[in-house]
């Protein structure tokens, strides 16, 4: 990924919380020199990831155990009128853009069958949206024989992750009175999560 130094997310807790504020990733790998691409839902603890993807899905099929993939996870994002830059109307010389934020998570796989790691698997992703709920959702709350018949549907995948890149576009090479105006513009058009990601930057 391109990270210019104004833009580099160094912080690893902040990279993780962008990461588990997103819930998903676009899981990409290699299938005879084409890249191919599922969006999975991931959750990342220590330097693992783990998800799951459907066996109908032809992707896994073409990953062996240790091979690379690239994770990409994105946060808030959003077009950026030039109109809203102070300086446009002092020269006029100012294009659109795009602030977003993502992190790239890059590693090796492991594919999993077992139907106990695939249990546990899906009850820690499930359990990373159900539990802050007031009355969550398990797994036992399902008999446990349609349980396993889904389990059976998917493939685990566990990715262990050896680069890590966070990247915050946020306007970081604009004035200070170009990035009010980008900040305002933002909260007009309902963006407003980028806009509070450039007021925390």
């Amino acid at each position: 990924m391109y990270v210019p130094p104004a833009n580099r997310l160094d912080d690893h807790r902040e990279i993780r919380a962008l990461v588990a504020a997103a819930g998903t990733a676009d899981f990409v790998t290699v299938d005879n020199g084409v890249p191919v691409s599922t969006l999975l839902p991931v959750v990342w603890e220590g330097d693992t990831v783990i998800a799951h993807i459907a066996k109908a899905n032809p992707q896994w099929r073409s990953i062996t155990d240790g091979a690379p993939a690239l994770l990409i996870c994105t946060g808030p994002q959003a077009y950026i009128s030039p109109s809203w830059y102070a300086t446009k109307a002092e020269h006029g010389r100012v294009v659109p853009t795009w602030n977003y934020s993502a992190v790239h998570l890059t590693g090796t796989v492991t594919l999993h069958h077992d139907p106990d790691w695939l249990r546990t698997a899906v009850d820690t992703l499930t359990g990373r949206h159900e539990d802050p709920r007031e009355q969550p959702w398990h797994t036992t709350d399902a008999p446990e024989q349609y349980i396993r018949g889904q389990l059976n549907g998917i493939v685990g995948i566990e990715v262990t992750v050896h680069t890590v890149e966070g990247k915050a576009k946020l306007s970081q090479n604009r004035s200070t009175a170009d990035q009010q105006g980008v900040i305002a513009g933002l909260r007009h058009d309902g963006h407003t999560a980028v806009a509070r990601a450039m007021e925390t930057r």
